[in-house]
């Protein structure tokens, strides 16, 4: 029992200890949050979160315990198992509709009962395949070439095309957001930025002409002014916006939101965690959500700036991407700045594939850091014999 001991201790010596209890206080919040949500439904949603956040952290131990080069030099079957996942998911996969007519055919139906959602798993896979294309871009110096910048979008546009075909666009959004911040981690000059944005523009008319489904030009009108259709298209935003509003500065207190218990706010347990939080726990629970995510924002960045080598840093701008857009746009959705959009609140709204899938990115960013020791340890070996 003793060396077990000592082993766990040398084992979280070689990790960054901030990030891991930065990751603790996100899972025991995130719980919190949905045992009160789950006194409401019929479904245990923080049994569901619990199993999923057990498994999340075996698996990140797991990828910690590997060398995230080694797992990244798989990048063809990564990419092959991925684009296979979700090409099941079009053919058997399960549709959920949902508020305004959303039908993202989006999950596969395992044995047990249990929903898997591929792109979750997706998006983790595109950290790697895509670090490993710009890191053998970068360590070529071709990173400027304008044909292979192409290849890039190219890459890109594979996750967000099979995305947007599951009725999933509010993943296909987090896939191109995920892209733009590894490019520009990678140092991909500005004036490709301002193509893509340019580009976006002129086809906004073509987009909502013959991309968009009535349910999302619906959402983007609605955004605009939620009142218009309080009972339809509007109701999610405007009951998000009062359970917010009425918990005031410190909240109803946990378990005691009588929204939260009325079920007020449909999909409160996910899309809308937020806003069963600012009933709850009110303006101060709301900023400490905030505040825990730009703390393992922040610690991300160091372990980048820390890392060994191209793959590492981008592999840790890929997972600040997927937290940093999923929390803009969910937050962005609960206070009606932006559509509804089907984007959950990283490490906080229940879904069992996100949760568990979030853990293995806090498994490869442990990684990048952990080898970065190790890195430093092997350059202090021969200087040390050159002493001797």
């Amino acid at each position: 029992m003793p060396n077990f001991f000592y082993k766990f201790k040398d084992y979280f010596k070689q990790t960054d200890i901030i990030f891991w209890i930065i990751s603790i206080f996100l899972s025991v919040f995130s719980l919190l949050l949905l045992l009160s949500v789950s006194r409401t439904s019929n479904f245990n949603h923080f049994k569901t979160q619990l199993i999923s956040i057990f498994i999340g952290y075996i698996s990140a131990f797991i990828i910690t315990k590997s060398d995230y080069r080694i797992i990244a030099k798989h990048y063809v079957i990564i990419a092959t198992v991925c684009i296979l996942l979700i090409f099941c998911t079009l053919i058997f996969g399960t549709a959920i509709t949902g508020n305004s007519g959303i039908d993202a055919k989006a999950w596969l139906k395992l044995p047990g009962g249990i929903s898997f959602q591929p792109s979750e798993l997706a998006k983790i896979g595109f950290i790697l395949t895509f670090s490993k294309h710009l890191s053998i871009l970068k360590e070529k110096n071709e990173l400027k070439s304008f044909f292979n910048i192409t290849f890039l979008g190219i890459h890109a546009l594979v996750p967000i095309f099979l995305t947007h075909l599951q009725g999933d666009d509010g993943a296909a959004i987090i896939f191109f957001f995920m892209f733009l911040f590894m490019s520009f981690g990678a140092g991909i000059q500005l004036r490709y930025f301002f193509s893509v944005f340019a580009g976006i523009i002129l086809l906004i008319p073509i987009l909502w002409n013959y991309v968009f489904a009535e349910y999302q030009k619906q959402r983007i009108i609605n955004q605009i002014n939620p009142e218009a259709d309080p009972l339809n298209s509007g109701f999610q935003q405007i009951q998000g916006k009062i359970s917010i509003g009425s918990g005031k500065i410190f909240g109803e207190g946990l378990f005691n939101g009588s929204r939260v218990g009325n079920n007020s706010v449909p999909i409160q347990e996910s899309d809308f965690i937020f806003s069963a939080a600012g009933e709850e726990l009110g303006f101060i629970g709301c900023i400490l959500i905030i505040v825990l995510l730009l703390f393992m924002l922040f610690r991300i960045l160091r372990i980048a700036s820390l890392s060994s080598d191209f793959l590492g840093t981008y592999i840790c701008f890929g997972f600040f991407g997927l937290i940093v857009s999923q929390t803009i746009f969910n937050l962005g959705m609960c206070l009606s700045i932006l559509p509804v959009m089907g984007v959950t609140l990283p490490f906080f709204s229940a879904g069992g594939s996100s949760s568990a899938c979030l853990y293995l990115g806090i498994g490869l960013v442990q990684s990048v850091f952990m080898q970065q020791k190790d890195n430093d340890l092997n350059h202090l070996l021969p200087q040390e014999n050159n002493m001797i």
